[in-house]
């Protein structure tokens, strides 16, 4: 168990309170102290069950300074190591931590992954093992400064290096700790810097509203960003329901606060848990010793953004309707009440009120995720804002690959307006990228454009087309009139409909026999 104590900064304030523990045969394996002013004592006492705790608080309480005991969870070392991991685990691209003797103390996973070696086998490994006529202790003795773009070649492959050296700001080359080395593929360069463009236009100024019905979405959107409610995101996969709910966390008092996202389909139930709400220290086999904090506490204070939510199980479903309701949350394998201030933002390309109507979704959830909500258009909808969007992507993809910006062909843009778009603006993205890659006279034509016909839509479904003209013809007016009679049943009511005098519907009832079995 790990127990905090609130108490005033005194001298033998600790001694009273270890005196206190060993007089009932606690064992103290780890000390802390914390708080802002140092007002705060972690204690870590592994045999120290729940009842003993209990009996204790009194005793504690009556130690002179001592304000206060509690149980907490993490130490607060562990909880820095824990948040230092997860940001490091989540970077693409490899670190690793050098001493001065040549060696590595420790990486990401990203590194360990170049290697070739899992995480935990990283520590003491010599850096010059895979780094070829590579002396970063030399280096850094020598600059004793950062330095960033250093070509280098690990394991063959080239790489740009920035190296930042472990240095307080007065201490001389003696003192230098290492380096923390950071790797980027030099064949990869151009790809970030395109990236880092792409995001140079932030929030709302990053979506494209050529489209009339797109910058009503984004009007309603403005309006809802600032409003510290569950936000529920709907629309086809490809529309950018992630782009719109960063603009929307942007926009808000949370702006400068963190965003964190899950991806709910596809993940198995223990997976998405963990992810999400993290483990207790031991919390089942394989699980990290110290634990692991879950996305809602790192984004604490910021959004939280959920995509897929349709597809979220009814455990998890379960979890996350109480954390929205009490603001509470319990870590796997841990009995311990977090609470946090998040925001929620979800995403689905199902309709949930229809999972609901099947029982697949919880209803109280879905209210509790739909007090305020936006459905993002498919682009087939949005085509009279196409054209800026094609010069856009085609702008984006000339700058990536480094070649002049392309005309698009007449032929070519008919052709892109004419296609449905199953996969909406981000296949509209993927499909000028190719295009502009197999151009080569500073053209895009109609057949540099490649659309896949699957998801066409066929226009009579399974109509039959047996027969010649009049036949066809005639069995369609038969569906039709048989379709909109029982809506209209007389013969002017189904002519004022079909926009025909009722003595030719009349007639056409009559050939086809339609109602003619009606009361």
């Amino acid at each position: 168990m790990r127990i905090k104590v609130h108490c005033q900064n005194r001298i033998g304030i600790l001694r009273d309170i270890l005196n206190l523990l060993v007089e009932y045969g606690i064992n103290v394996a780890r000390g802390e102290v914390g708080g802002e002013h140092g007002n705060a004592i972690y204690l870590h006492c592994p045999n120290l069950i729940n009842i003993q705790f209990q009996a204790l608080r009194p005793k504690f309480e009556g130690i002179a300074g001592v304000f206060g005991v509690k149980r907490v969870g993490l130490m607060p070392s562990e909880r820095r190591h824990m948040e230092l991991n997860a940001l490091l685990g989540a970077l693409e691209f490899p670190v690793l931590s050098i001493d001065m003797g040549g060696s590595i103390v420790a990486a990401n996973r990203a590194a360990a992954q170049l290697l070739g070696v899992r995480v935990d086998e990283v520590p003491g490994i010599p850096l010059s093992r895979y780094a070829e006529d590579f002396d970063l202790p030399e280096l850094v003795r020598a600059n004793q400064s950062r330095i960033n773009g250093l070509r280098v070649k690990v394991k063959g492959d080239v790489f740009l290096a920035d190296i930042a050296p472990l240095q307080s700001e007065h201490d001389d080359s003696e003192a230098m700790a290492g380096a923390v080395l950071t790797l980027h593929r030099a064949d990869r360069v151009g790809e970030r810097i395109y990236n880092v463009r792409k995001q140079e236009l932030r929030g709302f100024d990053s979506i494209f509203q050529s489209s009339k019905v797109m910058a009503a979405v984004v009007r309603e959107a403005r309006r809802m960003a600032p409003l510290d409610a569950p936000l529920l995101i709907e629309g086809e996969t490809g529309t950018g329901k992630e782009l719109l709910a960063r603009a929307c966390h942007l926009a808000s008092p949370r702006g400068q606060s963190p965003l964190m996202a899950l991806n709910c389909a596809g993940l198995p139930e223990s997976m998405a848990e963990t992810e999400l709400f993290g483990y207790g220290p031991g919390a089942f086999e394989g699980a990290r010793a110290e634990g692991k904090l879950g996305l809602l506490e790192l984004t604490a204070g910021g959004t939280l953004f959920l995509d897929g939510v349709g597809e979220m199980s009814p455990r998890l479903q379960v979890k996350l309707l109480r954390f929205l309701q009490d603001g509470c949350f319990r870590r796997v394998g841990s009995d311990e009440e977090v609470y946090l201030d998040v925001r929620v933002i979800c995403a689905t390309q199902v309709d949930l009120s229809e999972l609901c109507a099947r029982g697949e979704f919880r209803q109280d959830l879905y209210h509790r995720l739909n007090v305020l909500s936006l459905h993002i258009p498919p682009l087939r909808e949005c085509l009279d804002g196409l054209a800026p969007l094609v010069d856009h992507f085609l702008d984006q993809a000339s700058r990536q690959i480094g070649c002049p910006l392309p005309k698009l062909a007449p032929a070519a843009m008919d052709r892109l307006s004419h296609y449905h778009w199953p996969g909406n603006v981000r296949q509209l993205e993927n499909v000028l990228f190719q295009a502009v890659s197999l151009c080569d006279g500073g053209t895009v034509k109609a057949e540099h454009i490649r659309l896949p016909d699957y998801g066409v839509r066929q226009p009579l479904g399974d109509f039959s087309l047996d027969g010649g003209l009049d036949d066809i013809v005639g069995r369609f007016e038969k569906a039709v009139l048989e379709r909109l009679y029982s809506e209209h049943p007389s013969s002017r009511q189904l002519g004022k409909r079909l926009g025909v005098s009722h003595t030719t519907i009349a007639n056409k009832l009559r050939e086809y026999e339609v109602g003619k079995d009606a009361p």
